[in-house]
């Protein structure tokens, strides 16, 4: 039999469970058939076989995102970002939206997205009078970049619904000034409800799946688990299914149930429905019900045991009580569904696990993989309630190096307890690393990096004990995403049998300085054994 490709004279990382480092590798339609030393995968060759040298370059599996936001990193890349390098103040920020104004016809929605207020010059949030002052013709709205926050001008909340005698929502707040006048500053559900009347078409949404997509593609990612959406409930599955079906959307899909904006309905419709986590095929299949519970670490508006070391009379924000929250999931539980929740804050996580063991008290069940996203501040006691229960951590070590400086301003010491890698290794905790863009970058590179060397931006360490090997953190973006989908006999490893998704670096990961494997990139991504990226060979070292 010969392949269709044969990789040669590598630094194959297979991920394997002896960790064996390869050679070579041979590819037959969408499937692995060899891996082994070069001479053992030579008789693969043939007069058709695209033998591709290495040269010493690292290849490794294809990158598996378990947390990120799929429609709306790609609606992002419609509206104006933040993180544009032209916008360094908020006199930069008007600007662009006093432009993208001259464009837009009257009466339909400026989104203006990634907002930082540490990293503007004012270091603040605009107010909803300078807003109107560009535009109350427009419905104007600026996201935080955690997706928790946002403020818009008048326009955006007559729109909304939203007056200064509004109520705050659950889990939410409408911000007045002392005269008890709107600030146009929405927190968490606020937010999220506000969004759900600023939410994309669906032409805006298969726009942007398309283009999100190809980025992923480029930056390796031949997986990924969607964390949900601002809205559109239901019908977002059969929008990412359509993008799939016709190529647009070239990653395998793995869906939680779950949006930003109301996800309690959500999950109930798909109960309803008798769908159940597992559904699908390679390509697109029913992930977990999943809810909110706290809010985001950079806010800050987790939810705390003990108030922020920033502000003693701050513990963060809560969306549910414990009963109702054991109510939800408990039925998806019951109905055969992988359950899971947001939960950052160590208060937060301490309520998902009761909701959990609560689950499985009333209805035992084995290899439920039943995951916490995020788990931001795990203190050792809720480590050991983790293994116990046997649940799986999404943790997002690039919060560490994109946020790190906040964290330690927040949270002080409990920075090293905060995505706690390390312990779960030690523990036997299964874990998997994901970025959750847009909150942060979605290269899965940088999430290694910072997985390894656990220093901020500035270069502040943060929480160093919980570094992990490089090899490790490779297996948390590779293997372990697989594991968290039930998928792990099929993908995440190169290994005989499995499908072809694979990524090759432009170096060797192992052999450079672990200060440098952020700078390192992808040159070639291979889904389902279709080279779907390949790097210029002009760029290629």
């Amino acid at each position: 039999m010969h392949a269709d490709i044969v990789f040669t004279n590598g630094e194959v990382l297979t991920v394997d469970q002896n960790e064996t480092i390869a050679e070579a590798v041979a590819v037959k339609d969408h499937i692995i058939v060899a891996v082994g030393k070069n001479d053992e995968i030579e008789c693969y060759i043939g007069e058709e076989t695209r033998v591709i040298d290495l040269e010493g370059k690292s290849l490794l599996p294809g990158f598996i995102d378990p947390h990120l936001h799929l429609t709306i990193y790609g609606t992002n890349l419609l509206g104006i970002s933040c993180a544009s390098p032209d916008i360094h103040s908020l006199e930069d920020l008007f600007a662009e939206i006093k432009k993208r104004a001259t464009s837009t016809p009257k009466g339909e929605w400026i989104r203006v997205t990634s907002f930082n207020e540490s990293a503007v010059k004012e270091e603040r949030f605009p107010t909803i009078q300078e807003l109107d002052a560009i535009s109350t013709e427009h419905p104007i709205v600026i996201i935080r970049v955690c997706n928790h926050t946002s403020i818009a001008n008048s326009k955006a909340m007559e729109l909304a619904g939203i007056t200064r005698e509004t109520v705050n929502p659950a889990g939410g707040e409408i911000e007045r000034d002392s005269s008890g006048d709107l600030t146009g500053k929405m927190i968490e559900n606020a937010h999220m409800q506000l969004f759900s009347v600023a939410d994309y078409s669906e032409e805006e949404i298969a726009q942007g799946l398309k283009l999100a997509s190809q980025v992923f593609v480029e930056s390796g990612i031949t997986s990924l688990h969607d964390a949900g959406s601002y809205g559109w409930g239901p019908d977002i599955l059969q929008l990412i299914k359509k993008a799939i079906d016709s190529g647009d959307v070239k990653n395998r899909v793995y869906t939680l149930i779950g949006s930003l904006t109301d996800s309690e309905s959500f999950v109930r419709h798909m109960i309803d429905e008798g769908a159940v986590t597992g559904d699908g095929d390679e390509w697109l299949k029913i992930g977990p019900a999943k809810l909110f519970t706290d809010g985001s670490s950079t806010g800050p508006t987790l939810a705390t045991r003990e108030p922020y070391d920033s502000d003693p009379t701050d513990t963060g924000i809560l969306y549910y009580e414990q009963d109702r929250m054991n109510e939800i999931l408990g039925e998806a539980h019951r109905k055969g569904y992988q359950i899971t929740a947001h939960a950052q804050g160590d208060r937060a996580i301490e309520m998902l696990l009761n909701c959990i063991e609560n689950a499985l008290n009333e209805n035992p069940r084995s290899d439920h993989r039943h995951r916490i996203e995020h788990a931001g501040i795990a203190s050792p006691d809720l480590q050991d309630r983790m293994k116990e229960l046997g649940v799986v951590i999404i943790p997002n070590p690039a919060f560490i190096y994109a946020n790190g400086d906040s964290y330690i301003k927040n949270f002080g010491d409990r920075v090293n307890v905060m995505y706690p890698a390390n312990d779960y290794l030690e523990k036997g905790i299964p874990f998997a690393f994901a970025s959750d863009t847009p909150v942060v970058d979605h290269n899965p590179l940088l999430g290694i990096h910072a997985a390894v060397n656990r220093k901020s931006i500035s270069g502040q360490d943060v929480g160093v004990s919980q570094r992990v090997s490089v090899q490790d953190a490779i297996k948390a973006y590779t293997y372990m995403g697989a594991y968290a989908s039930f998928d792990e006999k099929i993908k995440g490893s190169i290994e005989v049998g499995k499908l072809a998704d694979l990524v090759i670096l432009d170096e060797s990961i192992l052999s450079l300085d672990t200060e440098r494997i952020k700078d390192v990139s992808v040159v070639m991504t291979i889904i389902d054994g279709v080279v779907e990226y390949e790097k210029p060979l002009s760029y290629v070292k």
